[in-house]
């Protein structure tokens, strides 16, 4: 394992100094990160392989042998070198604008959501709620307030869910469903282990799987049966991004909106009985 104060420096010297142990198929990964740090920042594992043209196997055999315990840690330390340089690239100058710079950013990324969205897989998605047995948002960290949304919206419109944001939770519940029930998996990465784990547990069980992310390759979506893709693409030191967390709520407003128009009557009753419940909480 290479010492970390090894790790924090230039990821690409550190690259660089590894190449001549490493497999051939290890130097295609390799090559392919020294070629574009900044876009294999916003990589997923498969994305990495796919450029590469290796397995994904591959791609994290090379993470570790260069002393990383996973791909997340390595590309941590991809975001470290690339902020480093940035910082004393700019260093000098000040931000302006700030305000407006985040306002364009986080309407971009919720343009980018909308055209990313498949209208004919929302419907199925849509079909496949409405009929579920059992319907179950599997999050964890960001994503697990997201699906923490969710629930508070569905709550409203009458729709009874649950929103699992303990990975144990998660695995007891999805051990117990079946082919009539629907999970959300939600993760920008499309990574998350926790979930990922929950999820297959799900899937063995013959439950539907629709995974909310931003990585139409990732570990995720090869779960899932249907795949909403959100915008809003964070680093690893952008963890819980703003923009990343709208857009995650814009495609569940898509999914809340389409089942109370599927059952208006029912929904415009229970929001008004909702509403009815809490009046006398507010002044």
């Amino acid at each position: 394992m290479v010492e970390t104060k090894q790790m924090e420096g230039n990821i690409a010297s550190l690259i660089r100094s590894f190449h001549p142990s490493l497999t051939k198929s290890e130097q295609k990964v390799a090559d392919t990160v020294l070629k574009d740090l900044e876009s294999v920042l916003y990589y997923s594992v498969t994305d990495l392989a796919d450029h590469a043209e290796v397995g994904e196997t591959t791609a994290l055999r090379f993470c570790r042998k260069i002393g990383f315990k996973g791909y997340q840690e390595f590309k941590l330390a991809i975001a470290k070198t690339v902020s480093s340089h940035h910082y004393h690239a700019d260093k000098d100058t000040k931000p302006q604008g700030m305000s407006e710079s985040i306002a364009q950013y986080t309407k971009e990324a919720i343009d980018e959501t909308f055209q990313m969205i498949n209208k004919k897989v929302l419907e199925k998605c849509l079909h496949e709620i409405n009929k579920a047995k059992r319907l179950y948002f599997f999050g964890v960290g960001t994503s697990g307030l997201t699906a923490l949304d969710a629930k508070s919206r569905l709550i409203r419109m009458g729709v009874q869910s649950d929103a699992l944001i303990d990975p144990h939770m998660q695995a007891m519940v999805a051990a117990t469903l079946g082919k009539e029930d629907v999970v959300i998996g939600i993760s920008v990465s499309g990574s998350t282990k926790d979930t990922l784990d929950s999820l297959a547990i799900a899937k063995k069980n013959k439950a539907t799987i629709i995974a909310i992310t931003y990585y139409a390759r990732s570990p995720i979506t090869n779960l899932a049966d249907y795949v909403l893709l959100s915008g809003g693409k964070e680093s690893p030191l952008e963890g819980g991004s703003l923009s990343a967390k709208i857009c995650q709520l814009y495609v569940i407003d898509l999914l809340c909106t389409g089942l109370a128009l599927k059952n208006k009557g029912k929904a415009l009753k229970m929001k008004e009985l909702t509403a009815q419940s809490v009046v006398d909480k507010i002044y």
